[in-house]
């Protein structure tokens, strides 16, 4: 392991000023970046310890939502009173995720910069991987692809320097994009907004580049809006067994229904691209109409456009969308608790 410094500021602005210089990197948990730097992914020539921060808190919003600190372990989120009441989807999908050690050390912050867990990118034995060296390619396209992004992926062929196949991870990502999540970073010239649908990015020309985060910018917690879907809400997760794997396709599914029809929904699928995967068009389809599964179809249809596979993940677009026409039905039913296909 390379040699690094450590520090452990206590205040907001010292954190910013020591994450901004060169070779920085912020330490929450830990659970992501000191697994990377053990496989030489992530070589710091700084890591700054932010876990004295205040920002552990989940309160009410004066806007009736909620307010979430980046340092909120994952398992604290997941059990804490309003959370479960008032937005299941996001305590079901943080359930869903890695396992009870992990959800204990893991942050809210560190969970939204998760990196992507692409067998090419965590082995650099592989030469060819435009995440971890720019301009280099993707060996996905041509290699084991079956857990690679089937929607908003760049493929300008595997020697392209624009070219990721890769997917984001995040369970709790999911849950946050389809509960239209707001996260709250701080820098040098003060505090920002920007909305969950803008904070992750696709590969574009650019896949090394994976977030709307400046480098001297600190997550400094999430809000949601209030609640409409604390009675329909479902989290699935499909993934190869039955604990500590990461989802072949999710699916968080939120409905505010008026008695068997529908009047909004939030929606999101995880484990086909680099973002958490929403269209408005597949919610405003099922507006007015009743929950049944011809509803829930055509907003699969829409969400899953232009969808492509490769040899090993072609079978992720159909599992996407009876993944959705499923989660959408439990969802309308009341269950209270995500399931994992």
């Amino acid at each position: 392991m390379n040699a690094f410094s450590y520090e452990r500021p206590v205040a907001p602005d010292k954190a910013i000023r020591s994450g901004s210089a060169r070779g920085a990197k912020f330490l929450a948990g830990g659970t992501n970046l000191v697994d990377l730097m053990k496989y030489g992914v992530e070589s710091p020539t700084t890591l700054v310890d932010i876990n004295q921060l205040e920002l552990a808190q989940v309160i009410n919003s004066a806007d009736g939502g909620v307010a979430i600190g980046a340092l909120v372990r994952n398992s604290d989120l997941a059990d804490h009173t309003l959370i479960k009441s008032q937005y299941s989807l996001l305590s079901q999908a943080l359930l869903s995720g890695a396992s009870p050690q992990l959800r204990n050390m893991a942050t809210t912050g560190g969970n939204l910069l998760q990196r992507t867990r692409c067998y090419y990118f965590t082995d650099v034995t592989f030469p060819a991987c435009n995440k971890r060296v720019p301009g280099s390619g993707c060996a996905a396209i041509k290699g084991y692809n079956r857990i690679h992004a089937i929607l908003g992926q760049t493929d300008k062929g595997s020697t392209s320097g624009e070219s990721c196949i890769a997917t984001h991870p995040s369970d709790m990502c999911v849950a946050m994009a389809a509960l239209d999540g707001k996260v709250e970073v701080e820098g040098p010239k003060g505090r920002r907004t920007i909305p969950f649908a803008e904070f992750h990015r696709l590969a574009g020309t650019t896949p090394w580049v994976e977030t709307a985060l400046r480098s001297d910018e600190l997550i400094v917690g999430v809000t949601l809006p209030p609640s409409k879907f604390s009675k329909n809400a479902y989290y699935l997760k499909a993934r190869d067994r039955n604990s500590y794997a990461f989802a072949l396709i999710s699916v968080a599914a939120g409905l505010e229904m008026d008695g068997d029809h529908i009047r909004s929904a939030g929606l999101a699928l995880g484990g086909v691209a680099l973002k958490p995967w929403r269209k408005a068009e597949a919610e405003k389809v099922m507006v007015g109409k009743p929950a049944r599964a011809e509803t829930f179809m055509l907003a699969a249809d829409i969400l899953l456009q232009g969808a492509k596979g490769y040899k090993h993940n072609t079978f992720k677009i159909e599992l996407a969308k009876q993944g959705v026409v499923r989660a959408l039905t439990l969802a309308s039913q009341g269950t209270s608790e995500g399931v994992q296909a």
